[in-house]
């Protein structure tokens, strides 16, 4: 036997050793990148799993499934059905439970982020799910009768896949509002019907979104918006003209004979549901409606005060800003002639192309730049078919994989020109919604993170971003106006921030008075009436608007007021160290997220060595 195949005991007992150790070694790395794995594969599993059945979801956060491991998938939309919520409800404890055994201090920082926003978001989730029939799909205000529509309308065609998807949705519109029906009548018979005011509202929506003539005539939105996009298709030779004419009959027949119908049996369900004349009120005069507006307010603004805090923090801001307009006004009497000069000089500006370009000139020292190269914006104009049910401006979300060509739509019916627009865009594209949603998906991709935060929703950091951002581009503006020697215009820019906050501070305390302490219309009348709106289609307007959008002021201007909060306690924690730029890549960094979550990350941050 050749001796250099024996071992001596010593390197038998060195080999063991070692491999004791490997052993040892091998084991302590799969303990400790145990609970990565379950939480990396509980969270993509979660992530295809919510895409794959919400087709419309899918579609308008990513633009290519299949690079996400998303490959086969039945176009759905997602319709209510009462054992359907019942899943859901129990679908989140077991997500919840699933969590809660894992070690978070195993999980890499990025993953215990990400664990910490689900934990809240679910949490949330279970306890809004404690209030069948709270929610209210069909609100006048924004519900599915009007977005339904537009979300199909801007849906965007890239593939072949694309157009058919979008055709197999087509065909389920009659399911959908069927099911929404269903839910009101539950709603109904659990004493919390839609008041009959707010269902005619519906109903006449039903009778106008869609019409018999306008299909006829071949003008329908949902009509030219499919030809335009079939069109750019077949300029880039993804389909053929033959198939695009294939595709568009589809589409009228499916208007015709699905959607048209679909619409009348939607509104003639909620004709009958009207004898339940429930006179309009806010949420605090339903049962449990105090207890509800508290977890919603939690879930649309991502705020985690009590009602006593939120009502000082509006109070305070109410009075500041009350202050400084008064003082503005009296120490600059020139504005209110500016204002009554129908001569005044125009904005510098026209185009929006122009001020997009200026506003990302001027935020460039205090933001950082979008990762990794160029945006592309478009700037439309919405159809004027769809102009009476869109908000004024509005940025179309790009997907998570695909922000290189991004479009704002201006409501020309509802923005005018020069300021108003400027601010706009401002809000909606630089270093508003556009910026924002751009640098958080690229920074997401580029750090390899995880999908699952696109499951995620933060209405009161996205809209508190954007509020935020507007009233400095009021600063931007005023800036531009001097350089253009219009001095006066530079102090009514600042004066009608100041004035745009304010307003929007008290229709936040009406939402919480409203919905909260159960205040009548006519004690918000005299409430208004304090500030000269005496009108009372003004006055019934904004009441209306109150009750059947809770919370929708509070995701606006309470998120900006947190975001203030937030910065103010990174100036204290930085101390000089604190700079814009810093705060606003910190926020960028770890957003959307809620603010306690946000709160707890900025001090563990600056704790820090």
């Amino acid at each position: 036997m050749n001796k250099n195949s024996r071992l001596s005991n010593k390197q038998l007992l060195f080999g063991l050793s070692f491999l004791l150790a490997f052993l040892g070694l091998t084991l302590f790395l799969f303990t400790y990148k145990q609970d990565e794995k379950r939480f990396t594969s509980l969270t993509a599993r979660l992530f295809t799993q919510e895409m794959a059945a919400d087709t419309l979801n899918l579609h308008y956060t990513l633009a290519n499934p299949a690079d996400f491991g998303i490959h086969d998938y039945a176009p759905t939309l997602s319709c209510y059905a009462p054992e359907s919520a019942l899943g859901s409800r129990a679908g989140t404890e077991n997500l919840l439970a699933a969590l809660k055994i894992l070690r978070v201090e195993k999980l890499s920082e990025s993953d215990a982020w990400l664990w910490k926003l689900l934990n809240r978001s679910l949490e949330n989730s279970l306890a809004l799910s404690g209030f069948p029939y709270y929610d209210d799909p069909l609100s006048p205000s924004s519900g599915a009768q009007t977005q339904l529509p537009i979300l199909l309308a801007e849906y965007a065609f890239r593939t072949k896949r694309d157009v058919e998807d979008y055709l197999a949705l087509l065909d389920q519109v009659d399911e959908y509002f069927a099911s929404l029906l269903i839910y009101e009548q539950e709603r109904a018979a659990a004493g919390l019907p839609l008041p009959a005011a707010f269902l005619q509202s519906v109903r006449e929506q039903c009778d106008t979104v869609v019409t018999k003539e306008a299909l006829e005539a071949g003008i329908h939105f949902l009509q030219t918006t499919f030809q335009e996009r079939l069109e750019a298709l077949v300029q880039r030779n993804i389909i053929t003209a033959q198939e695009a004419g294939h595709y568009i009959a589809q589409n009228e027949r499916l208007l015709k004979t699905v959607v048209l119908p679909a619409y009348a049996a939607l509104g003639d369900g909620l004709l009958l549901l009207e004898e339940h004349d429930a006179v309009p009120a806010g949420l605090a005069a339903l049962p449990e409606g105090k207890a509800y507006y508290e977890q919603l307010v939690i879930s649309q603004t991502g705020s985690y005060r009590t009602m006593d805090e939120i009502r000082a923090l509006l109070a305070g801001k109410f009075s500041a800003e009350y202050e400084t307009v008064k003082k503005m006004a009296a120490e600059h009497p020139e504005i209110a002639r500016y204002y009554a000069d129908q001569n005044s000089p125009d904005f510098p500006y026209r185009e929006a192309s122009q001020m997009l370009l200026d506003l990302k000139t001027r935020m460039a020292a205090d933001f950082p730049p979008v990762p990794e190269g160029a945006v592309d914006i478009h700037v439309k104009a919405v159809s004027d078919s769809l102009a009476d049910y869109c908000a004024p401006a509005f940025y179309l979300t790009s997907p998570l994989d695909d922000t290189d060509t991004n479009t704002i739509y201006i409501n020309r019916k509802k923005t005018p020109d020069g300021l108003e627009l400027y601010t706009t865009l401002a809000h909606e594209g630089y270093p508003g919604h556009l910026y924002q949603t751009v640098y958080h998906n690229r920074f997401l991709l580029s750090r390899d993170q995880s999908p699952a935060r696109e499951l995620l929703w933060y209405g009161g950091y996205q809209e508190g971003w954007a509020l935020y951002v507007e009233f400095l581009s009021f600063r931007y503006a005023a800036d531009l106006l001097r350089e253009h020697g219009q001095e006066t215009a530079a102090w009514a820019a600042q004066l009608e921030s100041h004035s745009r906050s304010l307003q929007l501070c008290l229709y936040s305390v009406l939402d919480v008075l409203i919905h909260y302490d159960n205040a009548s219309y006519s004690q918000i009348a005299k409430v208004l009436s304090g500030f000269g709106i005496t009108d009372s289609t003004s006055v019934k307007a904004i009441y209306n608007y109150i009750i059947q959008s809770p919370c929708n002021y509070l995701k606006y201007y309470l998120g900006y007021l947190e975001i203030l909060s937030l910065q103010e306690r990174a100036k204290s924690l930085w101390g000089d160290e604190y700079t814009d730029y810093r705060f606003h890549t910190f926020c960028l960094d770890w957003g959307p997220a809620d603010f306690l979550s946000l709160t707890e990350k900025l001090e563990q941050e600056s704790s820090r060595p």
